[in-house]
C-alpha cells in the first residue's frame, strides 16, 4: 500500500508533504497542520515525521513503525493529559531540539494539541522557532490557526485539512480493517467523519451501544425529571467510556513501570520507590479526568447531530408542507430524500416526530444549547452540571413565551 494511502480525504495535503519530504525537497523548519477534530491531523503529522526522518523511501515504513510507537531516537513529541501544556514540558522539548539527528536526515518534534499551550508556554516555543537548528523540523497540530499566537503562526508554514467524507472513511474501514461495508458506512456516518471515532464504532460493539444509548436517552427527555435523569445517565455513559479507554493503558503502564524498577507484577513496592509510582498514578488520574471530559464532549457532539437532524427535518417539512410517508421502501422524490441527509437515520421516525412537535425555532434553540454546553465544558464546569443545564435549556425552549 502507498505510504500515504491511510491519509483519508487529504490528497492535496499529503501531496504537499510528500514533496517537502522528498530527498531533493527543502522542507520549512516549522509546519502548522490545522483541521477539525477527526480530520487526521496527528496521523498526517506522524506520517510526515517518518518521511522526513527516513533516509530513503524504502525506509519510510520501518521508520513509521518506530515513530508511531514514539521510540525513534530522532522524534520528539510534546503532548499532555492535562487541559494545558505546561511550561516545564515545553522547555524540556525545546532543549532536545538542538540535538543533531542520531540516525535519520532530520530531527522532528511534533506538538499535538498545540492549541493547549497558554501564552507563557507559547513564548518558550517562539524562541526556538525564531532561531531554528539547521536539521530540526517542528510540526504543530491544532484545530485552527486562530488557536495559536500570531507570532507562532507567522513562523510556520500552514497546511489546512478538510473534513473527510463519510464515504472515504467507510472505504478505508472496509479496505484496511475488513469491516463489513454496511457497518463501515454506519460507523463513518455516526462518527460524523471523525476518523478515530469511526474506527472505534466499527470495531467496538460496546462503543456503538454507548452511542445508541446516548441518543435514546436524549429522545426520552420530556420533563425536568427526565432531564436530570438523562444528565446522570449520560455522565455514567461518559465515565464508562473513559474507563474503557484508560483501564488497559493504565495497567500496561504500571506493569512496565514495575518491570523498569526490577519488581515482579503484583509485588509490594519498596518505600524508596513509591515516589516514582505516585508520579505515574498522578499522571493517570489527570489522563482519566481529561478522558472523562473528552467523553462528555463526544456525547455533546452526538447530541448536536440529533438536534441538527431535527432542525433539518423541521425546515424541510415547513418548506414542503409536511414530510411524505416513506413507507417500507422510502420515497424518492421531493422532500422524501430528506432522510438521506440525516446522521441518525436509524431514528428517522422519532426525529420526524420531534420536528413536527418542536418546529424549527425550538430545534434551533436545542442546537444552540449544545454549543453553549460545549463552551461551558471548555471552561472547566463540572460535566454533570453542563448536561443538566443543557437538557433543562432544551425543555425551556419548548415552553410558551
Amino acid at each position: 500500500m502507498d505510504f500515504w494511502a491511510e491519509i483519508v480525504g487529504q490528497a492535496d495535503a499529503a501531496r504537499a508533504l510528500q514533496q517537502a519530504a522528498a530527498a531533493d525537497g527543502s522542507p520549512a523548519h516549522a509546519w502548522l497542520i490545522t483541521g477539525p477534530p477527526g480530520s487526521g491531523r496527528s496521523n498526517l503529522a506522524f506520517r510526515f515525521a517518518a518521511a522526513l526522518i527516513a533516509r530513503s523511501e524504502e525506509q519510510r515504513d520501518a521508520v513509521y513503525e518506530q515513530v508511531r510507537a514514539r521510540t525513534h531516537p530522532d522524534l520528539g513529541v510534546l503532548t499532555t493529559q492535562k487541559l494545558l501544556i505546561d511550561i516545564k514540558a515545553a522547555r524540556e522539548i525545546v532543549t532536545t531540539a538542538h540535538y543533531a539527528p542520531a540516525d535519520g536526515r532530520y530531527r522532528v518534534i511534533v506538538i499535538e494539541d498545540a492549541d493547549r499551550m497558554p501564552e507563557r508556554t507559547s513564548n518558550v516555543l517562539l524562541k526556538a522557532l525564531e532561531e531554528p537548528p539547521e536539521r530540526t523540523i517542528w510540526i504543530l497540530c491544532a484545530p485552527s490557526e486562530a488557536d495559536l499566537l500570531p507570532t507562532i503562526r507567522s513562523r510556520a508554514r500552514s497546511l489546512r485539512l478538510i473534513t473527510p467524507s463519510a464515504s472515504d472513511i467507510a472505504g478505508l474501514l472496509h479496505e484496511r480493517d475488513g469491516i463489513d461495508p454496511q457497518d463501515a458506512e454506519r460507523a463513518a456516518r455516526l462518527a460524523q467523519s471523525h476518523i478515530g471515532m469511526a474506527r472505534r464504532l466499527a470495531s467496538d460493539p460496546e462503543a456503538m451501544q454507548r452511542r445508541d444509548r446516548t441518543i435514546g436517552v436524549a429522545l426520552g427527555v420530556g420533563t425536568l425529571g427526565d432531564a436530570m435523569s438523562a444528565a446522570a445517565s449520560l455522565s455514567a455513559v461518559a465515565k464508562a467510556d473513559a474507563d474503557a479507554l484508560t483501564e488497559t493503558l493504565d495497567a500496561k503502564e504500571r506493569e512496565e513501570a514495575m518491570r523498569s524498577l526490577g519488581l515482579a507484577p503484583g509485588a509490594a513496592i519498596p518505600p524508596q520507590m513509591r515516589a516514582q509510582m505516585r508520579v505515574l498514578e498522578e499522571d493517570q488520574k489527570r489522563r482519566a479526568t481529561r478522558s472523562l471530559r473528552d467523553g462528555i464532549d463526544r456525547i455533546l457532539t452526538d447530541l448536536l447531530s440529533l438536534y441538527r437532524d431535527v432542525l433539518l427535518t423541521a425546515l424541510i417539512a415547513g418548506e414542503a408542507g409536511g414530510l411524505p410517508d416513506r413507507g417500507a421502501t422510502g420515497a424518492s422524490d421531493g422532500a422524501g430524500d430528506w432522510a438521506l441527509e440525516l446522521v441518525n437515520r436509524e431514528q428517522q421516525a422519532r426525529v420526524a416526530e420531534l420536528a413536527e412537535g418542536w418546529g424549527p425555532r425550538r430545534a434551533l434553540a436545542a442546537v444552540d444549547a449544545v454549543e453553549t454546553a460545549r463552551e461551558r465544558l471548555g471552561r472547566g464546569i463540572t460535566p454533570g452540571l453542563v448536561l443538566e443545564a443543557l437538557f433543562s435549556s432544551v425543555l425551556v425552549a419548548g415552553d410558551p413565551a
